[in-house]
């Protein structure tokens, strides 16, 4: 009773502090499958889904007063979708993937959106581990290779000197805590949606999978804010 009280307050206009406070209650709840099970409805992600920005495919990401909420929805989402397979199979129906892959392109050379991109990605990382029609998805509709690839370009910030070879800069300093996190995410989702694709078909997938496998070779040569974070970007 109470997740669903916490999802009708937000369902309704309120305040950008009242949201993310509930939005934290939610996501600390949403740890328990029990509490679950009445709560995970198609009504229920869409009002989620909504405070995320995944329902808007052409408005940008401007009002940075929301992008705390964004976020705790999403940090909501991964919750409801790790422990739900109702969840899981609700994502499918709701097209949840095609809705991330979209927040991540506006998420594309935009300030202060590293946390919107990080959990964007790990939600795409657990809706690709956990349900195998969206892996299929992500790699045959969604160009989700393409997608995640520039993900990670973009997190490792690389620079290109040649088609297939990116610039080694020794003297660069180490990736940030949120840049490096944003890395692994897009690492692990990718490692997901290329699991099944040893046999490469066309031109452009092997365009595709050179490119990544430049980025591939930088990431390893690239550092992280800690050991313990370099060894995990490794």
């Amino acid at each position: 009773k109470l997740c669903e009280g916490i999802l009708n307050i937000l369902e309704k206009y309120t305040k950008t502090s009242c949201q993310v406070a509930c939005l934290e209650a939610l996501r600390i709840l949403s740890r328990d499958k029990k509490v679950l099970v009445p709560v995970t409805t198609k009504r229920n992600m869409q009002i989620l889904m909504k405070l995320a920005k995944l329902d808007t495919v052409e408005d940008p990401l401007e009002r940075v007063s929301e992008f705390p909420v964004i976020v705790e929805a999403l940090k909501c989402l991964c919750n409801i979708i790790f422990n739900s397979s109702v969840a899981q199979k609700l994502s499918l129906e709701l097209n949840l993937a095609a809705m991330l892959c979209n927040l991540l392109q506006k998420c594309k050379d935009q300030q202060l959106v590293d946390d919107i991109k990080c959990f964007d990605l790990r939600l795409l990382f657990l809706l690709s581990l956990l349900h195998t029609d969206i892996r299929a998805q992500l790699r045959q509709e969604l160009q989700g290779v393409q997608v995640l690839t520039q993900a990670l370009e973009s997190s490792l910030s690389v620079r290109w000197t040649e088609e297939y070879k990116a610039a080694e800069d020794r003297d660069r300093p180490p990736l940030s805590l949120q840049e490096t996190d944003c890395a692994i995410e897009a690492l692990k989702a990718l490692f997901n949606v290329t699991l099944d694709s040893w046999n490469v078909h066309s031109k452009n997938e092997s365009h595709q999978f050179r490119y990544m496998a430049a980025i591939l070779r930088h990431c390893l040569l690239t550092t992280g804010p800690t050991e313990e974070k370099t060894e995990e970007l490794h």
